[in-house]
């Protein structure tokens, strides 16, 4: 099977895409959409490292700025899928009926198939799974109670992850953050022949929820 993967820089895609090279298939592109604002679709916190992030996998990207307007937005996916020219498209989504049926509905126009590897997983048990696999996840977004400032640029280790289970429990939060309680960005994972290491970044904080944004970074020796 020769797929693409979609992917943000998070956390849900690429380990969508790491599951996908342990079936064997071929993945012959990235392809990640940069939201100019909001998106009902998708991530937009640091995605100038997603470049970055296929260069360290050694596999093509495409790549394309969106307007981010609700449901013309999936028009600027389906011309990225087209020109990749696969037979389908792997994604991270785990529980959004939004993104699925929206990613299913282009692909069908597309005339892909659709695969969605997390779909409907324990999120906090794939949440473990990742950290055990070696994926090094920053959290560079939050907008949850509980979740304040200090968790803005934290690497979850197993430390972090109790921490976040603490919040969880109390403020009965998505441990996974797929209702979009936090974002993060893979620093590190097997599938990166580098990892990102960075340089200069700020914390934007306005009372209620935070990004962690990323100025400056490279990627170096593992």
């Amino acid at each position: 099977m020769r797929v693409a993967c979609l992917i943000s820089g998070g956390k849900d895609s690429l380990y969508a895409c790491y599951i996908t090279k342990q079936w064997g298939w071929e993945i012959s592109h990235l392809i990640a959409i940069a939201p100019k604002k909001l998106s009902w679709m998708y991530h937009g916190e640091n995605v100038h490292l997603i470049p970055m992030i296929a260069e360290s996998i050694s596999l093509p990207l495409l790549m394309k700025e969106s307007d981010a307007e609700k449901e013309k937005e999936l028009g600027d996916l389906k011309e990225l899928i087209l020109k990749a020219g696969v037979e389908g498209v792997v994604s991270g989504a785990i529980a959004s009926e939004y993104q699925r049926t929206r990613i299913e509905k282009i692909c069908h126009e597309a005339r892909v198939k659709s695969f969605m590897p997390l779909w409907h997983k324990n999120q906090k048990r794939l949440l473990k799974e990742m950290i055990d696999a070696g994926f090094v996840i920053a959290i560079d977004a939050v907008a949850a109670e509980g979740l304040d400032e200090n968790f803005l640029g934290m690497i979850i280790d197993g430390d972090v992850f109790k921490k976040m289970e603490k919040v969880a429990d109390k403020y009965k939060i998505n441990m996974g953050g797929e209702g979009g309680e936090y974002e993060t960005l893979v620093l590190d994972c097997p599938m990166y022949k580098k990892r990102i290491e960075i340089l200069e970044a700020e914390k934007k904080w306005n009372g209620t929820r935070g990004i962690f944004e990323i100025k400056k970074a490279r990627l170096v020796e593992k």
